[in-house]
């Protein structure tokens, strides 16, 4: 006997779900890589409606200027664009009319409780990956940061982006007064880019702390490995 204990698997992620998170994290990788290239062309950023290499700047990023860069990076940053808009768009109507979203990003009341949040961010704090039930779900961290990041991030990031195509404001110059101009919308846009970068750091590090080889199959697979204890409750998501 090697005394490994047997694991048991559950039912973690619907088909969907595994496909439109592996293409907003391709869609995401390559905006994050076209971003930087368009950056370098002008790495100062601005409040109002104008700015320059020359101008006074809000903030001056340390960065080398790179004009070389600009014409792929646009190209892509575009296509990249869009790519996470239809996939993020379809992600939330089948998350809404699926139940997706109430069932298991909402936090249920018990994870609201002062003290299940406490012992939640001490357990974070130690690094200390969830067990038993509390495997089976998200915890409410986890779904408070998701749901900043799908109902807040990414919506405020594509509509400072479109906020610096002329075409669109064109079309709605409402969004100038919303973000109060380009050169801030762009500024706006780099700060809430720097969120999701954070937010995907942080999330790639809890993988690593709850098992980065069993998370990562269940994503592609939609099955998680579970100690035989742990109680195969409804509250699995997406079960």
């Amino acid at each position: 006997m090697n005394g490994r204990v047997p694991r048991q698997t559950v039912f973690r992620h619907r088909a969907w779900v595994r496909l439109t998170h592996w293409v907003n994290t391709a869609a995401f990788g390559a905006l994050l890589v076209s971003g930087i290239a368009i950056l370098l062309a002008l790495p100062r950023l601005f409040w109002g409606e104008t700015g320059a290499n020359d101008a006074p700047a809000a903030l001056v990023l340390p960065l080398p200027v790179n004009l070389e860069q600009t014409g792929w990076g646009r190209n892509l940053h575009f296509l990249a664009a869009w790519i996470l808009v239809l996939n993020g768009g379809l992600y939330l109507v089948l998350a809404l009319f699926g139940g997706h979203l109430r069932r298991n990003l909402l936090p249920d009341r018990d994870q609201l409780a002062p003290g299940h949040l406490a012992r939640e961010i001490a357990d974070h704090a130690r690094l200390r990956p969830p067990e038993g039930r509390e495997a089976l779900r998200y915890n409410a961290l986890q779904k408070l940061a998701y749901l900043a990041v799908i109902l807040g991030l990414f919506p405020l990031m594509v509509l400072t982006g479109l906020t610096m195509s002329p075409g669109v404001t064109a079309a709605f110059p409402e969004l100038f007064a919303l973000f109060g101009g380009r050169q801030s919308a762009r500024t706006l846009h780099f700060v809430f880019a720097s969120l999701l970068v954070l937010f995907l750091l942080v999330h790639v590090g809890q993988v690593f702390v709850g098992g980065a080889v069993n998370l990562t199959r269940a994503m592609i697979t939609g099955r998680l490995a579970v100690p035989p204890e742990t109680p195969a409750s409804r509250e699995t998501p997406d079960a």
